[in-house]
């Protein structure tokens, strides 16, 4: 029997610099929805400032994204100092899959640019859930890309 317990760690180099990317972050709500119309319909802060530990916030991804529709997220951790953030998911159809989704998100400073370390543990609802792998990696790896992309044009 294959293990329904993993993590899933990823590592993608930007170009923007760790201060304006871990900004962006902070204010995904606002800077989400409008570099990525194609992905993110709305960002609502439901409870807190949606940046506090305890803050919740619901995630609207447009319409024809595969697997969700939305994803209801409470912030677990937050260390402002060390530009990391930790949330998990508390409603929404990733839950479907998963009995429990938590991921941890840190910027580093590097010589000319940014490494932005993400990664998730989870907990399988059944074996046949998909692996975050195959669904998960791409699009961080898309998302911090497109990110960077849209910050160095700002």
């Amino acid at each position: 029997m294959a293990s329904t317990q993993g993590k899933l760690e990823v590592d993608v180099e930007v170009k923007s610099n760790p201060d304006k990317f871990w900004s962006s972050i902070r204010e995904s709500d606002k800077v989400f929805p409008k570099a990525f119309p194609e992905l993110y319909k709305s960002i609502d802060i439901l409870e807190g400032d949606g940046k506090a530990v305890g803050s919740v916030r619901l995630v609207n991804f447009a319409e024809g994204f595969p697997f969700v529709t939305k994803s209801k997220e409470k912030v677990e951790a937050v260390d402002e100092e060390n530009k990391t953030v930790s949330y998990s998911v508390l409603e929404g159809e990733v839950l479907n899959f998963y009995k429990s989704f938590k991921a941890h998100l840190t910027i580093k400073p590097k010589e000319e640019g940014s490494l932005v370390k993400w990664s998730c543990e989870f907990e399988k609802s059944t074996e046949n859930a998909p692996d975050p792998e195959t669904v998960f990696k791409d699009f961080a790896v898309k998302t911090f890309h497109d990110l960077d992309a849209y910050l160095l044009k700002a």
